[in-house]
């Protein structure tokens, strides 16, 4: 049948399953936008309060739910709007479509009103990405960013379309979306067989998870292999869920906030197994003394990232389900009391801890913890607060923890936390954030009310820029240049004018009042807690140094003699 552009895009996005997308209108983008309102009963379309929103829902709709998160914006400063998010996107492998309109074909180039060359802008930043000057390629080439989102290694892809395209006519045919398989041409028996013989050599084995197990869906064949190998299990921030964090053999996460566990035991073990994970700056601590009485074996979809940041001794390149499909049956059950007697010790000696006075970051995560019953959805900013998250909730399933991992991006969580909330209706979406990160996208507030999510906001409030601050104080002689946040803005009053509810806890008591409160109403809530401006997420190595090294507040105090 004959169709516009415009159509197509709509109908494309049917045939890839899309129910539901995040956007922001404007004069380039208007083809696509009547078509989706003729479609409303089809595909949602979420109006953000700005294009970077957009694509961050887009990206918390994808992590939370496995599926391809897709954002639209129009040309020019709408197009460069998304571009936070697809970065944000492509550093932790997000499949997501990001669709702009352009201006049309014959004002490319020569500096059009909101004209400007978004796949340029992007290339570094995207797995792939498309500008499409032919109506006849338009179809293909949709399905084609799909494609690409979802397999190998998944990640952000763009189409650019220009207005005139929009609005031409051709021929379209409707197909099946193509399936995709995992990755497995490339795991060969000799190298499974050269893993399994490490495995099976070690004395004192560690797994490592990382995000591609949760991107693999790998979880029921990870816990086989823990259980083979009787091993102890980190992870990194992107791993978290993969493998229960409730579980015996869960020692917590590894690197630069870490438990001294995990961080202590890498650094004693013979054999270090790194499932789906990049072994990034955060978890090395120095490159040239992470785990160094070990033997590295890495499994990891992209051959990229083998011997990138560390070199290992031997790798299994191909999906991590797949893999672990493979290997699992070739594994004895093997068995490492002793080894594991040693981390059970360290555990006893250095337990994850905060002082008990007052309402703190980490009583707020577990206070969280407990009135959920681990169950919720939780979505982190970046900072102090994220790290607490990380340390204090446990995780127990996969795309339980969403999280800027690799881009670190402020601003990131309430537009993810309504992406996942719209995912996830049955589940308790909570976003945890810091004073200095809400003030980047609250205005996404206003689109959670509108929307009727009924999604909690909790600011661990201490006034400050709470990481940058800690660093100022522990590496900068205490200048606290630019990082002091006190200038009385209210947010419960914010939250209250978009249409929110919006609480305050300065004590425990008052905290446990809110959160009860809050998950009991089916509107957006924020609440606001007051916490010391002195509090810092323990432990810590410090950039550059050995993660053996890692140190809390008491070692600090008796190093420095107080």
């Amino acid at each position: 049948m004959q169709l516009t552009g415009a159509q197509i895009v709509i109908e494309c996005l049917k045939e890839q399953k899309v129910d539901t997308v995040f956007g922001y209108p404007g004069g380039s983008i208007l083809n696509v936008y009547d078509e989706l309102y003729k479609h409303r009963d089809e595909i949602r379309h979420v109006l953000t309060s700005h294009e970077q929103g957009a694509s961050h829902a887009a990206d918390g709709y994808a992590r939370s739910t496995g599926k391809v998160g897709v954002c639209l914006a129009t040309s020019g400063p709408g197009a460069t709007n998304l571009v936070t998010g697809i970065a944000t996107a492509y550093m932790d492998s997000v499949p997501m479509v990001a669709i702009t309109c352009n201006v049309t074909v014959p004002l490319l180039g020569k500096d059009s009103f909101q004209e400007v060359d978004i796949a340029g802008i992007t290339m570094p930043i995207t797995k792939h990405n498309f500008i499409v000057k032919d109506v006849e390629k338009l179809a293909d080439t949709i399905r084609r960013a799909f494609t690409i989102a979802r397999s190998g290694r998944p990640g952000p892809v763009l189409v650019d379309i220009p207005k005139d395209v929009t609005a031409a006519v051709t021929e379209y045919v409707y197909k099946e979306p193509a399936k995709i398989e995992p990755v497995s041409s490339t795991i060969t028996q000799e190298a499974l067989e050269e893993a399994a013989e490490l495995i099976k050599k070690a004395k004192k084995p560690y797994i490592f998870v990382g995000g591609g197990a949760v991107i693999s869906g790998a979880s029921e064949e990870l816990k086989e292999f823990v259980d083979k190998v009787d091993a102890p299990v980190c992870d990194t921030l992107m791993g978290k869920g993969a493998y229960d964090g409730t579980d015996a053999d869960y020692t917590g996460m590894l690197g630069m906030h870490g438990t001294k566990t995990s961080n202590l035991g890498v650094s004693r073990c013979d054999l270090l197994i790194a499932v789906g994970t990049r072994f990034s700056d955060r978890v090395l601590g120095n490159p040239k003394t992470f785990a160094s009485q070990a033997k590295i074996l890495q499994f990891d979809v992209d051959p990229v990232e083998i011997n990138k940041n560390v070199v290992v001794d031997a790798q299994v390149v191909g999906d991590l389900k797949e893999i672990l499909k493979r290997l699992n049956p070739m594994l004895p059950d093997m068995k490492h009391t002793e080894w594991k007697q040693e981390l059970a010790e360290l555990s006893m000696k250095f337990p994850m801890s905060y002082h008990d006075e007052g309402l703190s970051g980490p009583f707020v995560i577990e206070e969280v913890y407990r009135q959920t019953a681990g169950d919720a959805v939780i979505v982190t900013e970046v900072g102090q607060h994220q790290m607490w998250a990380a340390q204090y909730y446990k995780y127990s399933r996969p795309r339980q923890f969403l999280t800027s991992g690799g881009l670190g991006t402020m601003g990131y969580g309430l537009g993810a936390a309504i992406g996942a909330q719209i995912g996830n209706p049955d589940k308790q979406v909570i976003n945890i954030a810091g004073d200095g990160c809400f003030r980047m996208n609250m205005n996404e507030i206003a689109t959670a009310a509108r929307e009727h999510l009924p999604l909690i906001e909790i600011i661990v409030n201490n006034h400050v820029l709470g990481m940058v601050r800690q660093w100022q104080t522990l590496f900068y002689e205490e200048r606290y240049s630019a990082t002091v946040l006190d200038d009385g803005v209210d947010f419960v009053k914010l939250a209250e004018a978009m249409g929110a509810v919006g609480l305050r806890a300065t004590t425990r008591d008052e905290f446990a009042a809110a959160l009860h409160q809050a998950l009991e109403s089916e509107k957006p809530v924020v609440i606001d807690c007051i916490i010391d401006r002195e509090d810092k997420v323990w432990p810590m190595v410090a950039p550059g140094t050995p993660i053996s090294e890692c140190f809390s507040g008491e070692d600090l105090e008796k190093k420095e003699g107080k």
